[in-house]
């Protein structure tokens, strides 16, 4: 066969590119690394969020459906997608994720050229409409889509907490915990590959393994996980209050590599709120297990999140955690307004806090924090500690301590024209400078 001909026959039978476009949070990261994997298993061209889409290209939207907010990015992005398709710059839209979870029958009737739409637990359905095999010897594998020295680390999928608000168990499904030895081998194929922090997420972390033991068993994960050599920094997000297993405090003061950083979304703090947000605790019960966390683990960080503006949030109810943010002093904090969720609890209540209101009490929290993550920040002057460089960023080397968790808090910025910082590494920085959420320092030999 000439050469030219063989050229023709390679063009005809290549497998097209398939572009995976992310939505959303961490967990949705994490789906897509993991149908990435696959895909290459596959031996499929996979790149993610490419700049330039091709004619023939797959493209595969992870879709997020949380609030409202994140629901119309979704769409839009769809949207944008199935244009190109009509005007042929694209070969095939795929959607998958909780938007397509929760509401597949209006999106297959309002948006029609989508090739297909999936849940959030149809992997198999995805692979085989584009062509490719479930492999089951690539369970553990993925194709990260952050740096390589950290990934989010995905330990259990769905959720059993009955919170009013929240359409996660709509999208998600019931708590299922992945076996703690599995968790152990997907570490370390991490690690094989570069990873040197693990990101623990899940819906719920503080359930970990009722489902599977009987028992909540994120310490012992974690005892296993921090075993595993060459894994230098555990990080727990998403940490339920009630029912918050203790010894994983025990755990985080016995293991140099488990940061001492927790993230544990409390959303309200008045009893009233709390109630009726289906949270399973009360506003003492909430402030004595931050103090016992604190007390515990000396020099812990602790991020919350907060809801503004939920049904029947009185200007009491507000002011009433307004001050309680000032007096806890979180390290980290990140407020929401309610979204009002159609199938959740808090749908069948009237949303009675105008929309102006709920984002003027969210901006007051806000700026409250901003006051406190200063002044924390101040403190830290003069001190050295340990960070993990992320990435360079123009003048300098940007990177984080064990405090700080990526996308969502501070950042230690080092002039780069001074020091020099591989990329994954981890230095000594001495803090010089500070600002609300930026700390900037030199690198200490």
């Amino acid at each position: 066969m000439k050469t030219k001909e063989i050229s023709r026959v390679q063009k005809l039978t290549a497998k097209p590119r398939v572009n995976v476009v992310t939505l959303g949070c961490s967990k949705n990261i994490y789906d897509s690394e993991v149908l990435m994997g696959q895909l290459k298993g596959n031996a499929y061209d996979v790149v993610h969020e490419a700049d330039r889409v091709g004619k023939n290209d797959i493209v595969v939207i992870n879709t997020c459906g949380f609030i409202d907010n994140a629901k119309q990015e979704s769409i839009d992005t769809i949207l944008q997608y199935s244009e190109l398709k009509e005007q042929g710059k694209v070969g095939k839209v795929i959607v998958t994720g909780c938007l397509s979870e929760r509401y597949k029958p209006e999106l297959e009737a309002e948006i029609t050229n989508i090739d297909a739409y999936f849940g959030t637990n149809d992997l198999q359905g995805v692979l085989q409409n584009i062509g490719a095999d479930y492999r089951h010897e690539l369970i553990g594998e993925r194709l990260l889509t952050t740096p390589s020295h950290f990934a989010y680390f995905k330990i259990a999928e769905g959720c059993n907490r009955p919170c009013s608000f929240c359409a996660i168990p709509l999208m998600r499904g019931k708590h299922v915990s992945t076996p703690i030895d599995q968790l152990v081998k997907n570490a370390e194929t991490l690690v094989k590959n570069g990873t040197r922090e693990l990101i623990l997420i899940a819906q719920d972390l503080t359930y970990y393994g009722l489902d599977l033991y009987g028992k909540r068993n994120l310490d012992e994960l974690l005892r296993r996980l921090s075993d595993v050599n060459g894994v230098e920094w555990i990080r727990l997000q998403y940490a339920y209050p009630s029912g918050f297993p203790m010894e994983v405090l025990d755990v985080m003061n016995e293991r140099n590599n488990i940061c001492k950083y927790l993230d544990m979304p409390l959303q309200h703090i008045t009893d009233n709120m709390l109630r009726s947000m289906r949270r399973g605790i009360t506003k003492q019960k909430t402030i004595d297990i931050v103090n016992e966390i604190r007390d515990r683990v000396p020099g812990i960080a602790m991020r919350t999140t907060l809801i503004t503006g939920y049904p029947g949030e009185t200007q009491q109810d507000f002011e009433e955690m307004a001050q309680w943010v000032e007096d806890t002093r979180f390290d980290r904090l990140g407020c929401f307004t309610y979204s009002h969720e159609e199938k959740t609890h808090a749908h069948t209540l009237i949303d009675d806090v105008p929309e102006e209101v709920k984002q003027e009490r969210a901006d007051a929290i806000m700026e409250i924090q901003q006051g406190i993550s200063f002044e924390k920040n101040q403190e830290k002057i003069g001190n050295t500690y340990k960070v993990l460089i992320d990435k360079k960023d123009g003048a300098y080397f940007v990177g984080r301590t064990e405090y700080d968790s990526p996308e969502v808090d501070n950042e230690v910025l080092i002039d780069a024209t001074i020091d020099y910082a591989a990329v994954g590494s981890f230095v000594n920085v001495k803090i010089n400078t500070a600002e609300d959420f930026d700390l900037y320092g030199q690198i200490v030999k």
